[in-house]
């Protein structure tokens, strides 16, 4: 056997090997000092599931009736199912009472985070890190759900956006306190939640750079008109244009031979 094919069966082994080690022992836990940072959440939501988007990350807020585990993971690039890195995880009692990570047990599997809280009625809180303007977000607890996006972005331009699932409903940013875009869903049925946004700009610009391709576009078309134009007329008079809609084989046999 080729000795580099036998190495390359041996690495892509060892990784298989590892993968499910990890898969038996565990995948690892969150740090402490990851899951007690702080963070400061509204809590004041009004549906079961309220996330608040950011520019480097977003805020999730499950708000538990009957229930004390939620869980979360994340879609990898190759279309399988990773845990979401939580941090700054936080408990709110009904009354009031708000406890931190050492109050829960929050849990690293090999496909999902798993965080269980004190007790069934409450609002469990997180913060997970991202980039970008998407934000994408498995469905893994029934209800309705918001997504606040960051300051200055919308949706609403098929070109520029996407929303899915598409039985939203939409409150502006001169219709909300924060001057932010509020998207609501009352029931999510899908798995997915989903939503490509832009910044308010941006719709500026693509309608400058579309006009002005249109405009080059009518510019250049009237400069082609206008040279073939200027071609007939040369051609006009240096005696080229020849009128063959009467051709003089269509005028039947030469005299004498009719």
């Amino acid at each position: 056997m080729n000795r580099r094919l036998l190495l390359g069966f041996v690495t892509v082994a060892a990784l298989a090997i590892t993968a499910g080690c990890t898969g038996l022992f565990g995948s690892g836990e969150f740090s402490d000092d990851q899951l007690s940072q702080e963070a400061d959440y509204d809590w004041d939501t009004s549906t079961d599931v309220t996330v608040n988007v950011t520019g480097d990350e977003y805020q999730a807020i499950y708000d538990l009736s009957n229930g004390s585990e939620v869980t979360a993971y994340q879609y990898e690039a190759l279309g399988g199912e990773a845990p979401v890195e939580v941090a700054a995880v936080q408990f709110r009692y009904p009354n009031g009472t708000v406890v931190t990570a050492e109050r829960l047990d929050v849990e690293r599997r090999d496909s999902a985070t798993v965080i269980r809280t004190p007790s069934d009625t409450g609002k469990l809180a997180y913060t997970v890190s991202r980039r970008g303007k998407t934000f994408t977000m498995p469905v893994t607890a029934e209800g309705s759900y918001e997504v606040v996006l960051p300051k200055g972005m919308r949706v609403g331009h098929f070109l520029l956006s996407n929303v899915r699932p598409g039985d939203y409903t939409t409150e502006s940013h001169t219709e909300t306190s924060d001057g932010r875009v509020h998207l609501v869903w009352n029931d999510v049925t899908a798995d997915t939640v989903s939503v490509r946004y832009y910044l308010a700009r941006d719709l500026t610009i693509f309608t400058a750079v579309v006009g002005g391709a249109v405009l080059v576009a009518l510019v250049g078309l009237a400069y082609f008109r206008l040279q073939i134009r200027e071609l007939e007329r040369q051609r006009e008079d240096m005696g080229l244009n020849v009128d063959t809609d009467d051709d003089e084989f269509d005028q039947g046999p030469p005299p004498g031979m009719g």
